[in-house]
């Protein structure tokens, strides 16, 4: 493959628009570049133009290889595959399929980057599906591409595998996936770290979010990654350290006395919990042991409970506000009458109520409320 100087001063624009759109944007921008610069310079040679990933990939490489600056370390980076480009029919950004790997394994995830996308550097939400739930049924049920694009943050979602777990639920209650830099936490780490690396994403504003089995995985990777996420939402989860394997798992689950292998500490980073008083499958204890050690010397913003009436047709709840000792605040939604479901979910997506409250607005208010202590400028909700 030829390729010109104009070629190389175009790969670095049209690379990004492979990345982020795909490869029929991409080839246009290198057409519009070249076109341009075929006016000036007379007859120039137009380079032979990429039509297929192999190639640009290769060209890629070649484009690497000779720009000023690199060195023979970069000659082992993988330049990132094009992403099979789907779009979420009711918004305007992108929602594509990407796949990660490292040491831990292999996982897919889906990533919605909304239109408003720019130079802005933009908070990013990681969404952990339920059990026999994938990304785009995620995504459907609690409206976070909507709420992206309206909101303006960038989402991801990653997918458990069936061969990891045969339900798709993610293996909270394994000793080996409750570690930091191990096993699924190490892959979701890898995932959101990724997400990072190729997207203008504030790293003050990097949060965990899932339910039911993904609840309990974003319960872990808050407590072992607080350098990473500013805050967690877990929604009719379980508590880190609640379950040693599948027996004490289906035990919590029940409402029995949990396995804690963890010792309590204060909290590091602030946690949202949602979870209806009338769910059969994780017993509403859990979401208790969720904030227990926000209870250890706390005191209250507002006083300990106040209760929310039927609004619109909405459940009635609970809600608890809670500061530990150090500080760091919680919020608990005890939703009545509710069972195994995201509340306020739409009814495209399962395990959603759509009788609400709306758990996906509240938990964006209390997020973006809760940037890292070290960006000292939370974002506005409203």
């Amino acid at each position: 493959m030829n390729m010109n100087e104009n070629f190389l001063r175009s790969m670095k624009e049209a690379f990004d628009l492979l990345r982020t759109k795909g490869p029929k944007e991409a080839t246009a921008a290198v057409q519009r570049a070249l076109a341009g610069n075929k006016a000036n310079a007379g007859n120039a040679q137009t380079p032979h133009m990429p039509q297929s990933v192999d190639e640009w990939t290769q060209a890629w490489k070649q484009a690497q290889t000779q720009t000023p600056g690199y060195t023979q370390s970069h000659a082992n980076a993988t330049p990132h595959a094009p992403a099979e480009r789907t779009f979420d029919a009711d918004t305007p950004g992108t929602f594509s399929t990407h796949t990660f790997s490292n040491s831990a394994g292999q996982r897919q995830y889906k990533l919605y980057v909304p239109a408003v996308y720019s130079s802005e550097p933009l908070p990013l939400i990681v969404m952990l599906h339920g059990c026999t739930q994938n990304a785009d049924d995620f995504a459907a049920g609690t409206r976070m591409n909507e709420m992206a694009e309206r909101h303006g943050f960038i989402v991801v979602y990653p997918n458990q595998s069936q061969a990891a777990n045969h339900s798709g639920c993610w293996n909270w209650f394994k000793p080996a996936d409750q570690q930091r830099d191990q096993g699924e936490p190490a892959l979701i780490a890898g995932i959101t770290r990724e997400v990072m690396a190729r997207y203008r994403v504030d790293p003050a504003r990097v949060y965990v979010a899932g339910l039911s089995a993904g609840g309990a995985m974003a319960d872990i990777m808050l407590k072992t990654s607080p350098d990473l996420y500013a805050a967690a939402c877990v929604h009719s989860g379980l508590a880190y350290g609640s379950a040693k394997d599948l027996p004490s798992a289906l035990a919590a689950m029940k409402g029995g006395k949990a396995h804690r292998s963890h010792s309590r500490v204060e909290p590091q980073r602030p946690l949202i919990v949602f979870h209806g008083d009338a769910d059969t499958t994780v017993h509403p204890s859990n979401a208790a042991a969720l904030v227990a050690d926000f209870d250890t010397g706390a005191t209250t913003l507002k006083p300990p409970q106040h209760t929310a009436g039927t609004v619109n047709g909405q459940r009635g709840c609970t809600v608890r506000k809670l500061v530990a000792a150090n500080g760091v605040e919680a919020e608990y939604w005890s939703i009545h009458g509710a069972g195994h479901a995201w509340a306020g979910g739409s009814q495209r997506g399962t395990y959603t109520d759509p009788s609400g409250p709306d758990a996906t607005a509240e938990m964006l208010r209390f997020f973006l409320a809760h940037p890292r202590a070290s960006d000292p400028h939370p974002m506005p909700f409203d």
